[in-house]
């Protein structure tokens, strides 16, 4: 069966999926396609998919009869409407991050896709299908004992002018935040922002560098160092300490060089680069899972969850130095682990 896919926002991240879609990926074609600037998708049709429809709404590439599943790529704002819209149409929907852009639009797709009975939504946390990752939960489950405490990093460098604060949290360690669950199979009870010294790169309307400190439901430590003005690359790290040894993410491959008296390694200095791979990996997953008629990988609930816990380290950001609480309501069980 090739799934018949409608990409709802056509950007940045709506282009690149239709691209992996249309010439990387197997089981499925682009046939509709929607942005609020028909222009756009119009370029994206003319470029990647000339056999698909440029439809002037996505309620109306939602509602269509050739459309068996939707890819959500527009801005935030819109996710929660054209999310429970797939929900209403019986159809599978793939949503890039952030599910909604409050943890009470979240929660009513939530209650939406539990209503309808099964599985329609994944939420695009691409870094659970990350390799360095998965080769980290493998060794976090079978090889260092119980997990004690976890130190990570979250390194950009640089980032605009329109870049402030709360974005640290919500554009910037919203990752950490899901894969660290799923890492740990934990959930978080507090949160806790604390400001170093601030480069002086940063501009006025952002703190940087930032320490998040979590702790979850099992007592693991966890700190986040969130440094958006680093200067040198995008570095992303990962130490988990368990009773029995620790595991680190690994970096990136790339060669080493001896020359000059020096010995080098080049640093990567695009998100892009860094995750190229897993987006391949995850949008195959949601292939092969809307071919069933369901979804796979994040969850509607983990993006609720998400919304929650970081809520809840901006309200400790405006709080710095107190420990917020997390708390949560009981998971449905369309969502229990397996």
């Amino acid at each position: 069966m090739t799934v018949k896919i409608g990409v709802i926002g056509t950007g940045m991240i709506g282009r690149d999926h239709t691209r992996r879609i249309q010439q990387v990926l197997a089981g499925a074609e682009v046939v509709a396609l929607s942005d609020y600037n028909p222009d756009a998708a119009r370029a994206v049709q003319a470029d990647l998919a000339p056999g698909a429809k440029v439809h002037e709404t996505g309620e109306g590439l939602i509602s269509a009869g050739d459309v068996d599943a939707v890819l959500v790529c527009s801005t935030g704002s819109t996710h929660e409407t054209y999310v429970l819209a797939a929900i209403a149409a019986g159809k599978p929907c793939f949503c890039e991050k952030p599910l909604a852009t409050t943890a009470e639009g979240a929660l009513r797709i939530v209650d939406a896709e539990v209503a309808h009975g099964k599985r329609l939504v994944q939420v695009g946390f691409m870094r659970r299908y990350d390799a360095g990752y998965r080769m980290l939960k493998q060794a976090v489950d079978h090889e260092i004992g119980t997990p004690l405490m976890v130190h990570a990093a979250h390194r950009n460098p640089t980032v605009p002018e329109q870049y402030v604060t709360p974005m640290a949290i919500h554009d910037t360690l919203i990752h950490e935040i899901d894969v660290f669950r799923w890492l740990l199979d934990d959930d978080y009870v507090s949160a806790q922002v604390v400001f170093p010294r601030k480069s002086g790169h940063a501009h006025d309307r952002v703190a940087d560098p930032q320490i998040v400190l979590l702790e979850t439901a099992k007592g693991i430590r966890i700190d986040v160092e969130i440094f958006v003005n680093c200067r040198y690359g995008y570095d992303i790290q990962c130490q988990v300490v368990g009773e029995e040894g620790l595991v680190s993410l690994p970096d990136p491959m790339a060669v080493t060089l001896r020359k000059e008296a020096r010995l080098q390694r080049e640093i990567l200095t695009d998100w892009k680069d860094r995750f190229i791979d897993s987006y391949d990996v995850e949008l195959q997953d949601f292939i092969t899972a809307a071919a069933k008629g369901t979804a796979a990988g994040p969850t509607s609930w983990d993006g609720y969850v998400a919304a929650i816990s970081s809520d809840a380290c901006v309200e400790a950001q405006e709080k710095s130095g107190q420990i917020i609480s997390i708390s949560l309501p009981d998971r449905p069980a369309l969502y229990d682990r397996g």
